[in-house]
């Protein structure tokens, strides 16, 4: 447990600003524990720097007194990798909000880390452009903590996912050193891509301050389609056909138990007049309406009932029962919040496998799934257990592996999942990312405990 020395705290307070730099407990309890509410843990203080300056100046003091550093932005992570463990100073970013350098030309614009993404895309909305990842927590979620877990969302399948809106990067390692890759160059291959490598790393190599970000055309002209459908095997049996739309968005999946939940807490209506074991939500983005396009598709397609919105209030509305997947789980209790990737045709068993696993194993454990179904992303939510309750948590995973997957496809791993890293990382690999993590941070004082295991140095 670190102390903040007063004289300590004064120096940080003559960095920031006397009212960014504080440790009255009524403050920190913001900072101290995530969206989730699993994970918490007291802060020795939070600092709130204001340029980027200022978080090298703070980098540079802690450095310097060997004091842990937690990086935190929106604080909407699902795996406690932005909140303190153990008395850690909480260097939050959300004054880092400028955005400066648009350029029409090449469709880029530099952002500060702290800069929410709902708040970039009215910024590009307004010049005629948009974003390529889109969340449903974008009222709070920043730029910078979508960078550094890689986040990604509902249009991965065709703009990629944050490190792929990455042209250049700004960072400070954690002797206060700055790291400026932000000229946005296409083309380099002057040695080693270090904003693709600090992009993913969950705040244990750097703090991002600033990055360089691609936009992309807006794309006015939408429809979107919710599907109801028999069970998951039918689900990917649309996936080819639907592939081939070059106006393709968005592909999502959620089940009966999920919207089931929806209605109870948003009190939306039933989208059919009958409820079905699954559905699928499409939807697809053009310069030219792509409604006859979809519409010929799914003619030959087979699904149980459907709806077709192209206005925007009816395109919401058919959304609305996916996005608010995560409002009405976070109603029922706390849950565990499982984010998976797994190779597509794997799906087909995993959807009932993991269900049928769960009962026999830790029957009071309730699976609630929803996810991006064409990268073969399930958001595997349980409810029923107590915090620190990970028999679930256990299943899940160690089934996830057996099928050859991914027990994090877009959270990160932070606390939450470090004693299953080795089920999908090898030993080289844990090694040599500790290596890289040693050559960054060589007092190991950024975000200790997230990533690597208990004990790994």
């Amino acid at each position: 447990m670190t102390t903040i020395s007063p004289a300590l705290l004064a120096e940080l307070q003559h960095i920031v600003g006397e009212a960014h730099a504080f440790t009255d407990p009524d403050l920190l309890a913001t900072y101290e524990t995530d969206w989730t509410r699993r994970y918490t843990g007291p802060a020795a203080c939070v600092v709130r720097p204001g340029s980027t300056s200022e978080v090298a100046a703070v980098l540079s003091v802690c450095h310097s007194n060997s004091i842990s550093v937690v990086p935190q932005g929106g604080n909407t992570g699902l795996v406690g990798g932005g909140v303190p463990r153990g008395g850690e100073v909480v260097v939050s970013l959300t004054r880092l909000t400028d955005i400066v350098d648009f350029d029409s030309v090449s469709s880029e614009l530099t952002v500060g880390a702290g800069v929410t993404l709902a708040t970039l895309q009215d910024f590009a909305r307004e010049r005629g452009r948009s974003f390529g990842v889109d969340l449903a927590s974008r009222a709070s979620a920043t730029i910078g903590g979508m960078i550094a877990t890689n986040a990604g969302g509902i249009r991965v399948l065709r703009h990629g996912n944050m490190r792929a809106q990455v042209v250049g990067l700004e960072a400070v390692r954690a002797d206060g050193a700055i790291l400026n890759r932000l000229p946005g160059l296409h083309k380099d291959n002057t040695g080693y891509d270090l904003p693709g490598l600090i992009a993913g790393s969950e705040g244990t190599l750097a703090l991002i301050t600033r990055a360089r970000l691609r936009l992309i055309p807006t794309f006015e002209a939408r429809a979107v389609a919710l599907l109801a459908v028999d069970s998951i095997d039918a689900a990917l049996a649309m996936l080819p056909a639907l592939r081939r739309l070059g106006s393709l968005d968005a592909i999502e999946v959620f089940f009966r138990e999920g919207l089931e939940l929806v209605l109870h807490h948003t009190r939306l209506p039933q989208p059919f007049a009958h409820t079905y074991p699954a559905y699928l939500l499409v939807e697809c983005a053009a310069q030219v309406d792509p409604t006859a396009e979809l519409a010929a598709t799914l003619a030959d397609a087979t699904f149980e009932d459907s709806a077709i919105a192209t206005t925007r209030p009816d395109r919401e509305r058919l959304w609305s029962y996916r996005e608010r997947h995560t409002e009405a789980i976070s109603a029922e209790g706390v849950p565990h919040k499982l984010d998976i990737a797994l190779p597509l045709p794997c799906l087909s068993d995993f959807v009932p496998g993991v269900r049928d696993r769960l009962a026999r194993s830790v029957p009071e454990a309730r699976a609630i799934l929803f996810g991006h179904l064409a990268d073969g992303n399930l958001h595997v939510n349980v409810l029923g257990l107590v915090a620190d309750d990970d028999r679930a948590t256990d299943v899940v995973l160690r089934y996830v592996a057996e099928l050859g997957g991914s027990i994090s496809a877009e959270h990160g791993i932070g606390v939450a999942k470090t004693r299953w890293l080795s089920l999908t990382r090898s030993p080289e690999d844990i090694a040599t990312m500790s290596a890289i993590k040693s050559a960054f941070d060589p007092k190991r004082i950024l975000n200790p405990g997230v990533i690597f295991p208990a004990g790994e140095v």
